[in-house]
């Protein structure tokens, strides 16, 4: 039985596309199954992993709209295990669209209901806003990653996302968990980064995940080159980061 997890936090450029991407790869290389959704209109997962966006003629958009089903919308990528449900500019228009549909939020729960069990995980690369398509990738989760850069306004927000997962819990998806808080951008040179590592590890103890993911060159390379971190150099220490927090995730789940 597959597992849904959405990489979510309204902050933008915080390492969410980076994650991703590179836990998708790194799923992958340890032989998961992996489906890889963008459901962020900028479309950097799709790009990050070697996929023309502008030749999508079947993507996130469509199968958000059911008017193709997710198999239709599924291509290969550079990763191996990996495929890819591409976003496409349009997505944008999407929030308008969905308002007065009846189950707008559950859009992407029964989209993906017939193809769940078809992969390990699906990874639900999530927009950086609360709004409409944010909250239908939270609503199709089993659980949520949440991405925070060691960086000086680091939990400001954070507490607006735990407030809105809550409510998707009430309201929408009772079984809704959080994965968990995964640190990024880490700079072990910056007291800064160590400072924030000590304030979220007290304030969510368990909740943080032990593997911390380092700001390197080749991470914020490898989507350049259509890459993932795994593809790009698989001896890097982006990519020994996230094989670690992709076993750590496996473990946790055993699937």
């Amino acid at each position: 039985m597959g597992k849904i997890i959405a990489i979510a936090n309204q902050k933008g450029g915080v390492g969410k596309t980076t994650t991703s991407v590179n836990l998708a790869a790194s799923l992958g290389v340890l032989e998961k199954k992996v489906l890889l959704i963008d459901a962020d209109p900028q479309a950097n997962a799709s790009s990050g992993l070697g996929i023309d966006v502008d030749n999508v003629t079947i993507g996130t958009y469509q199968v958000l709209e059911h008017s193709n089903r997710p198999e239709e919308a599924i291509l290969p990528c550079s990763a191996p295990n990996v495929s890819v449900i591409a976003a496409h500019i349009d997505l944008v228009a999407i929030e308008i669209e969905l308002v007065d549909k009846e189950d707008r939020e559950y859009m992407l729960k029964q989209a993906l209901a017939p193809i769940k069990d078809n992969y390990d995980y699906i990874l639900i690369d999530c927009a950086p806003s609360l709004g409409l398509l944010t909250l239908n990738a939270l609503t199709a989760a089993d659980s949520v990653v949440i991405p925070i850069q060691c960086e000086y306004y680091a939990l400001e927000g954070l507490g607006k996302l735990l407030n809105t997962i809550k409510s998707v819990q009430k309201i929408h998806n009772p079984q809704l968990d959080i994965e968990g808080l995964l640190l990024t951008m880490f700079d072990s040179r910056l007291r800064l980064s160590n400072q924030v590592v000590e304030e979220v590890q007290k304030h969510f103890h368990d909740m943080v995940f032990k593997t911390i993911i380092q700001r390197t060159v080749k991470l914020s390379e490898a989507p350049s080159y259509g890459e993932s971190i795994i593809n790009y150099d698989a001896t890097s220490k982006g990519a020994t980061n996230y094989l670690h927090l992709a076993q750590e995730i496996i473990k946790k789940n055993s699937i």
